[in-house]
């Protein structure tokens, strides 16, 4: 009878614990994005379920190395240490510094390794590294707030890391709303994506605020040249596009 008082009190202790963890990332978050809207894109971290999404397409039990780009306050990060393997290496982008802070004082984790640099930055940070290779990487980068030229650059520096098997997933909140030149537009990255990616699956997310799309890309292009082969020797495969709402 002890015995399981103790194990229930336990187990209070830790969802207490949870709770006040999770308060504090949203506290963390929120103050954030009311300072700046434009970099953090969104009023809450991303939700566990939106977090599973991102990670469902990826082999992340034989990954060597990932790449976590706007990581937050750790929310996708907490995630990906959970099924990560021990000799494996997580390098997490993120430019604001209190989210850096943040995450410095929550994860001890040696194999997190915590960057305050720009994600067009990562090819200078990943051969400073020793990375030749990604296995992934999981972006929480808001394409709707960045312009097309910093996408390209993001994508281009990526080119020489990535290979048949790596894997590259991206969400969007499915309201898609952009604001450009004095007025919000409707945004997708779907037809961004598919510039660089041959294979691309597409699900919604319900549970997070607000609701997301996850974006699952293979088969990266190695050239303009090979994007130019495959959109004019064949069409689109349907079934790599399921579930699409673009």
């Amino acid at each position: 009878m002890i015995e399981i008082m103790m194990k229930n009190i336990e187990a209070c202790k830790s969802s207490l614990t949870e709770a006040v963890k999770g308060f504090q990332s949203f506290k963390t978050f929120f103050l954030a994005a009311t300072t700046d809207f434009q970099n953090v894109a969104s009023v809450a971290p991303s939700s566990r379920h939106l977090a599973r999404a991102m990670l469902q397409g990826l082999s992340l039990n034989e990954a060597r190395t990932v790449v976590e780009l706007g990581a937050g306050t750790g929310a996708i990060t907490r995630v990906l240490l959970e099924n990560l393997p021990p000799k494996a290496t997580l390098l997490a982008f993120e430019i604001n510094p209190e989210f850096i802070s943040y995450m410095q004082k929550r994860f001890s984790d040696p194999r997190l390794v915590l960057l305050n640099a720009r994600a067009e930055n990562l090819g200078y940070e990943l051969r400073r590294l020793g990375h030749k290779r990604i296995d992934a990487v999981v972006s929480s980068l808001s394409l709707r707030f960045m312009p097309d030229d910093r996408q390209r650059i993001l994508h281009d520096v990526l080119a020489p890391f990535m290979d048949e098997k790596s894997v590259y997933t991206q969400y969007q909140y499915i309201h898609g709303l952009r604001f450009e030149n004095g007025k919000f537009l409707r945004h997708s990255s779907l037809p961004f994506l598919r510039e660089y990616f041959a294979s691309i699956q597409c699900q919604t997310i319900w549970r997070n605020l607000p609701p997301a799309q996850v974006f699952t890309c293979r088969n990266r292009f190695r050239s303009r040249r090979a994007l130019e082969v495959h959109t004019t020797g064949k069409r689109h495969n349907s079934n790599s596009l399921a579930g699409e709402q673009a």
